[in-house]
């Protein structure tokens, strides 16, 4: 039997954060099963289908024992699940630092204003940049961070754009370009920031080089 108080999830596991101004610190994820987007650089499909229905009790006594001081719900996509924004909103009643990492398709409106939400905007390498909701960026504050993904130049320059467009780096706390790992050399990108003054920052993905690109539970 279905409750209102559950989720499909994939996995819950503490790692470090490896993405957003909280990397480096210890962090309990709860990976939500599901996604509509099928980005060309997905590192997670594994989670698209499959999982476990939890309830809320379930789901927060595993966390809560993992004993770190952030929370994230990512996925897949956790706002598919509509009763994740309750689970939001429960972590942040427990006193828990929030994150929710979501693709920027979903509505973002619902969520906790106590919740750090980690918007990630779909650039033209992914795929699926038609899918972007940009009534999302109306509701962005500055206690939100936004992601790009960056797989060449031309989504470098795709990014300036939206930045310029939309002031997103004035708009939210941080404004993140990552370069795919493996794809596009690192190096290639910090010159292209460092060129172009646009107030975004530049971020690895910390776990993959610590773990490895393929380790899952990380």
């Amino acid at each position: 039997m279905v409750t209102m108080r559950s989720l499909v999830v994939h996995e819950i596991y503490a790692s470090l954060q490896g993405e957003s101004s909280f990397a480096g610190i210890p962090c309990a994820f709860v990976r939500l099963t599901g996604c509509n987007l099928r980005c060309s650089w997905c590192d997670t499909p594994q989670a698209f289908h499959d999982g476990k229905r939890l309830s809320f009790d379930e789901i927060i006594e595993s966390t809560i024992a993992l004993n770190t001081p952030l929370v994230e719900l990512t996925g897949g996509e956790p706002l598919l699940q509509k009763q994740c924004l309750a689970l939001l909103e429960e972590f942040a009643d427990l006193g828990k630092t929030v994150l929710l990492e979501t693709s920027g398709e979903r509505d973002i409106s619902g969520v906790d204003s106590r919740v750090h939400r980690i918007m990630d905007l779909k650039a033209p390498g992914s795929g699926e940049v038609d899918r972007n909701l940009w009534e999302n960026i109306a509701h962005l504050t500055k206690r939100d961070e936004v992601k790009i993904v960056v797989t060449d130049r031309r989504d470098f320059e795709w990014a300036m754009q939206v930045n310029n467009e939309h002031a997103l780096s004035e708009r939210v706390a941080h404004l993140w370009l990552s370069p795919v790992f493996s794809v596009l050399d690192p190096k290639e990108l910090a010159s292209w920031i460092l060129a172009v003054p646009s107030g975004a920052r530049m971020q690895l993905q910390q776990h993959k080089y610590i773990w490895g690109p393929d380790t899952p539970g990380v």
